[in-house]
């Protein structure tokens, strides 16, 4: 756990995470929570491991597989630092499972001081604006930064993000330019669906959603801001570190082919 993240509870934060993308189809196999919702979306295509109550690990996995293939979809894993049970990955990688790519959870502390609220010299030309639900704008911004398979089920997946949750537009000059949402879940809030515009990059657009989120999670008496990324996606992973944020854990995929 990166320094600046000491006393945080990754598997909070991990089960947190988990409840913010609810998948189109969730079924408990021996305390795992295996999912699938088509297209491209790891958290809603994968087993969730956090919780483990079966007592033959073999005989679980072969649950797991049947599941996914019963709905023509391939098996997968996420496996986070708090997975259950903890010789799971190395159990899967035994058994032919390949390892996907590296993704980060990072959180940070929230900053109610008027530091989380300024848009740095921007509000002048930048607003971020809060809605309930999602405008035509918002998920415009939100599906182009998409591949095709994610952007099909995108739709359905954000409508079913729980209450209560914002969503947060940056707007220049009359345009929605980038897109976050948040999530409040007890003393943590998430950071979700962040993108941007490719003509509006380095307008200082995601920082503004930053704020805006972070301005949000200290009205709601949030304590913590989280989100996850893949680690190959050094700007964001940027981003992030330069608004505050910290790596408190690391979890990747874990697929059966053949």
């Amino acid at each position: 756990m990166a320094h600046g993240c000491e006393g945080m509870d990754l598997a909070a934060i991990e089960r947190a995470a988990v409840a913010s993308w609810p998948a189109l189809e969730a079924t408990v196999i021996d305390g795992w929570l295996a999912r699938v919702s088509s297209g491209g979306s790891v958290r809603a295509n994968t087993v969730s491991a956090l919780d483990y109550s079966g007592t033959d690990l073999d005989r679980s996995i072969a649950a797991v597989t049947a599941f996914y293939r019963s709905r023509g979809s391939v098996p997968r894993f996420t496996i986070t630092q708090v997975s259950q049970p903890s010789d799971l990955d190395q159990r899967l990688e035994a058994a032919g499972w390949e390892r996907g790519g590296d993704h980060v959870t990072m959180a940070k502390m929230v900053d109610g001081g008027e530091g989380c609220c300024e848009a740095s010299g921007l509000a002048d030309v930048l607003s971020v604006v809060p809605t309930d639900q999602p405008t035509a704008g918002w998920m415009a911004v939100y599906l182009a930064g998409l591949s095709e398979s994610r952007r099909a089920v995108a739709p359905q997946l954000v409508s079913r993000v729980p209450q209560p949750r914002t969503f947060f537009a940056c707007v220049r000059g009359g345009e929605v330019i980038a897109s976050g949402l948040s999530a409040i879940d007890g003393r943590l809030a998430s950071v979700q669906c962040m993108a941007t515009s490719i003509q509006a990059r380095r307008v200082g657009a995601a920082r503004a959603i930053l704020r805006a989120i972070e301005r949000t999670a200290v009205s709601k008496g949030c304590r913590r801001l989280y989100l996850q990324t893949e680690l190959d996606n050094t700007s964001a992973v940027s981003l992030y570190v330069r608004a505050g944020f910290a790596v408190a854990g690391r979890y990747h995929v874990r697929t059966l082919v053949g």
